[in-house]
């Protein structure tokens, strides 16, 4: 590949010939984000060739994603106008049990949910069928079958499944407003985001949802009454999920961060090393580190100007400890009811997919520069509100 494997020009163009020459990639200015992400991945990210492969067709294939999502929305245009207005969003630092809550959760029809595949492969391959994806399926399985080949670390932190509920983040980042740097080290392209409004990201991010709805129930999967939604990135951005969503309500997870930073900068330097053979342990501890107490700044400050009925607290410990007790607190917030049949399938998904049959995960917070000192300091607020400390 050539110095201008991401010219923003070359991927739009090849990203129509591969949607059949679908020129619409709807609405958004996202060509200015993937611009400025363009530059920062030749200029800073030290790619591997294999990471250059990869997220170069990463991109491909979020643009073709557009093209084709955008296509379905001018043919059918029923799709924009599905009702998603009050999801229920659990929102908290990586490594607060947010993935154990969601797939709890998750065995509820009550629930829409988007899963692994779904989220990565939004839209119908060239030759596939609404009603079967199979090649959509076929192609996510064999890349999380890869992904842990290459990094078998990865499930001892996240239990990746291509058929399990997971974040709404690959949907956000068809925006190119998003955390791309979850991926490779991109300073230039982090600071620069950091100025922007994201309000584009959840009206992005509402259109997908409303565009899996549509194929859930082509199908066969009815709607649910709600969606569930999770990802740690809310907390950047929460006012826009509010402003996008009106009738949202969040589950806020907390832990000490002293345990739950370290893990995350583990977590993000172990997917660098996918992209890049020069992936820098401090250089991830520093940025993920500032950037998440900066985040959990804003999360408590736009929850100072919101009704207190948006919010539940739900500490990490107890999910631990009494997962069904918290999925009892989480369904009166939430303004359903849990059936008995609901709650023992529940019961049955814990005793198979609890914690404890997850790999230890190994890591040590100086790797990442990150000291208790350091921790204590950043986070001394966040503590003192939501863990009595």
């Amino acid at each position: 590949m050539s110095g201008n494997d991401f010219s923003p020009d070359l991927l739009l163009a090849e990203a129509s010939a591969r949607a059949g020459g679908l020129d619409d990639f709807g609405p958004g200015d996202f060509r200015q984000g993937l611009q400025v992400l363009a530059q920062a991945l030749e200029q800073e990210a030290r790619l591997s060739s294999r990471g250059r492969a990869l997220l170069r067709e990463k991109l491909l294939a979020q643009l073709v994603n557009r093209l084709v999502i955008e296509d379905h929305c001018r043919r059918f245009p029923e799709i924009l106008e599905l009702e998603i207005n009050d999801p229920l969003v659990i929102v908290g630092l990586p490594r607060t049990g947010t993935t154990l809550l969601q797939r709890t959760l998750a065995v509820d029809p009550q629930f829409s949910k988007a899963q692994w595949w779904e989220t990565r492969y939004p839209a119908p391959l060239s030759g596939e069928t609404l009603e079967q994806p199979l090649q959509r399926l076929g192609r996510a399985r064999a890349e999380v079958a890869a992904m842990i080949e290459f990094l078998p670390q990865l499930l001892a932190i996240h239990p990746l499944d291509a058929e399990q509920p997971d974040e709404e983040f690959m949907l956000m980042e068809h925006s190119f407003l998003c955390a791309m740097d979850s991926y490779v080290n991109v300073p230039g392209y982090t600071a620069w985001l950091d100025r922007q409004d994201q309000t584009q990201v959840y009206r992005y991010l509402k259109r997908t949802l409303q565009f899996l709805q549509w194929q859930q129930a082509r199908r066969g999967i009815a709607p649910g009454r709600r969606w569930l939604l999770k990802s740690p990135q809310h907390l950047h951005t929460l006012e826009l999920l509010f402003e996008v969503f009106p009738g949202a309500q969040v589950v806020l997870t907390h832990r000490e961060p002293a345990r739950t930073i370290p893990s995350l900068a583990s977590f993000i330097h172990t997917l660098w090393q996918l992209y890049s053979d020069e992936a820098n342990a401090e250089a991830v501890g520093e940025q993920w580190n500032r950037r998440m107490a900066r985040a959990l700044r804003h999360a408590m400050a736009v929850r100072e100007g919101m009704p207190a009925e948006r919010f539940l607290d739900v500490r990490f410990e107890d999910t631990l400890a009494a997962p069904q007790a918290v999925v009892e607190r989480i369904y009166r917030f939430a303004g359903l009811e849990c059936t008995p049949k609901v709650q023992a399938a529940m019961g049955q998904w814990l005793s198979a997919n609890g914690r404890e049959n997850r790999a230890a995960h190994h890591y040590s917070p100086d790797q990442f520069g990150l000291s208790d000192a350091l921790l204590q300091r950043d986070y001394a607020e966040y503590r003192a509100r939501h863990l009595g400390a």
